[in-house]
């Protein structure tokens, strides 16, 4: 419920190929004042290749609603589980020219 009003209850539906998602362990973001595009991609340094794998495109307004939604989930896994280590760039990123942050 927000700002008092009863909740509404929304049929979503998803294809077996979105339902079984993808690995991602690199993202690039960029924005514009509109808003702000994040591209997920699977790096495999080893093999010098990778496969982008997703794409989100979002409102500045509702990006700042999903990173709140991920510090509060990050912030009970964690409670649940013990602090989480942030990752660090996988090996050979910079050579296949993404560049973190």
């Amino acid at each position: 419920m927000a700002n008092g009003q009863p909740s509404q209850q929304i049929n979503i539906q998803s294809d077996p190929a979105t339902l079984r998602g993808v690995y991602a362990n690199m993202m690039f973001v960029v924005h514009t004042p509109e808003e702000f595009v994040m591209d997920f991609m699977n790096i495999v340094p080893a093999q010098q290749q990778g496969h982008h794998v997703a794409r989100i495109v979002t409102s500045p307004g509702h990006l700042k609603r999903i990173i709140a939604a991920l510090a509060e989930n990050l912030k009970r896994y964690e409670a649940q589980h013990g602090p989480v280590k942030a990752a660090s760039e996988p090996p050979g990123a910079k050579e296949i020219g993404f560049r973190a942050g």
